[in-house]
């Protein structure tokens, strides 16, 4: 049996409480903000009027020039009241995925019927298991979205589909049917039971498993778990693309993509997968699992590069076809990343697809632990700068940072998932004894 160990707790909560901090220091800093932008408007609009009220046509002029510079203002301010609630967008959509992702490769390896994976079963388990925490966020952060506590969905400004307001805009209200509060939130709560659903049924099926004392019911039991997570492929096979498009796309809500929804999912694979693969190693170096061996490494590695090739082939798919075509509405998406964040857009395309080609690409190099684990930490970051990039643009423009606060509010979640995953490995044993193909998978060479 797996023991959480002292020093990984306590690494844990240091994590956590400094993630709580920046936390704080986020939120305390975007009101400050809010507040400073809001006395200086007051305080530039206050001046021009004292100035120009000897002159009525001067006064008129500098009113109506006051009224555009004080709608700009707004919009700058909203933008940048964004920035708090962006970045705990960005963390709980990259954490969010990772544990999708894992549920989603469990439960292809009952569908499959494989048999290689049954060594590394119960850790898709354990980090499936963090789904709800991240989910709930989202479903936080949607509901006060609707209710204008921020404005990171441009598409749920007040006024913005209503054909009487000065706000109106008519190709985001072409988009009403789908983009409007009510059925946003409960696609969200739709995700939301479904997926946890589908993760506490195959862990169910698989503790029920454990406490079986026949080859027979065991094969029963299977069954069921193969059904249940062919039903979940399914549902994820449309909740993988639509959630992509509510949580990350309408963001840029005149823009869209037919291929967002594969290139979103294949980011949230290749990460679900790299860290399976890295708690699998810190498993392996404390002495746990001694039948998950080189060949299981080398498979998980074979998945990494290959979705890290596959996630490059979209991304570039995306972005050639867009730029080839060059049509306004279509460009201006990539415009704006690679004039103000040229910065984490190219670094997030030479981690993302250079060095996986550099570091994975031989047969040697995945059967490696320590070549896996600087690869995988390598790839972790890579798309968690990606999930930045897809949001930061769209959500608070040109006013961006990358700095501690970011780095603090991802130490917050990276604690809590350890708390989680770990205390979910500490509740069953690490092998999964009675599945039926576990000879199959100790015995697994390639």
């Amino acid at each position: 049996m797996f023991q959480f160990s002292n020093k990984a707790k306590r690494f844990s909560w240091i994590l956590i409480v400094i993630g709580a901090i920046a936390l704080v220091m986020n939120f305390m800093g975007g009101s400050a903000h809010h507040e400073e932008a809001t006395h200086d408007a007051h305080a530039v609009a206050n001046h021009d009027s004292h100035d120009s009220a000897t002159d009525h046509d001067s006064h008129e002029a500098t009113a109506h020039q006051g009224e555009e510079a004080h709608a700009g203002d707004h919009g700058d301010h909203h933008l940048t009241a964004n920035k708090p609630w962006s970045r705990l967008l960005v963390n709980s959509f990259f954490f969010m995925a990772i544990a999708l992702g894992a549920l989603f490769f469990l439960a292809v390896q009952y569908a499959a019927q494989a048999g290689w994976s049954v060594t590394s079963l119960r850790i898709m388990e354990a980090v499936a298991s963090f789904l709800p925490i991240p989910l709930i966020v989202m479903l936080i952060l949607a509901v006060l979205g609707v209710m204008h506590v921020h404005h990171i969905w441009h598409w749920m400004a007040p006024g913005i589909m209503d054909p009487d307001s000065d706000s109106y805009d008519a190709i985001i209200a072409g988009k009403e049917g789908f983009l409007n509060g009510p059925f946003f939130i409960a696609r969200i709560v739709i995700y939301l039971v479904g997926w946890v659903w589908a993760a506490r049924s195959l862990r169910a099926l698989s503790l029920k498993s454990d406490a079986v004392g026949s080859i027979e019911e065991a094969w029963s039991i299977w069954k069921k778990t193969r059904r249940n997570s062919a039903i979940f492929i399914v549902f994820f096979a449309v909740t993988s693309s639509t959630m992509a498009w509510d949580f990350i796309m309408s963001i840029d809500t005149h823009w869209f993509s037919t291929l967002f929804g594969w290139y979103t999912f294949a980011g949230m694979f290749v990460s679900a997968v790299t860290v399976i693969t890295l708690v699998a190693i810190y498993l392996k170096m404390n002495g746990y699992l001694p039948e998950l061996n080189q060949n299981h490494l080398q498979d998980l590695g074979k998945f990494m590069f290959a979705f890290s090739i596959f996630w490059t082939y979209l991304w570039f798919s995306q972005y050639m076809l867009i730029w080839y075509s060059n049509i306004p509405e279509e460009v201006t998406y990539y415009m704006i990343r690679f004039e103000e964040y040229r910065g984490p857009f190219l670094t997030m395309l030479a981690l993302n697809f250079l060095f996986p080609i550099l570091i994975m690409m031989s047969r040697d190099s995945k059967r490696n632990q320590y070549f896996v684990l600087t690869a995988g930490t390598i790839i972790l970051i890579g798309h968690w700068l990606d999930h930045f990039v897809m949001i930061m643009p769209g959500s608070v423009g040109v006013d961006w940072s990358l700095g501690l606060i970011d780095i603090g509010i991802f130490a917050f979640y990276m604690g809590v998932f350890i708390q989680v995953v770990f205390r979910s490995l500490e509740k069953a044993p690490l092998l999964h004894k009675n599945h039926p193909m576990l000879h199959e998978s100790k015995l697994h060479h390639i």
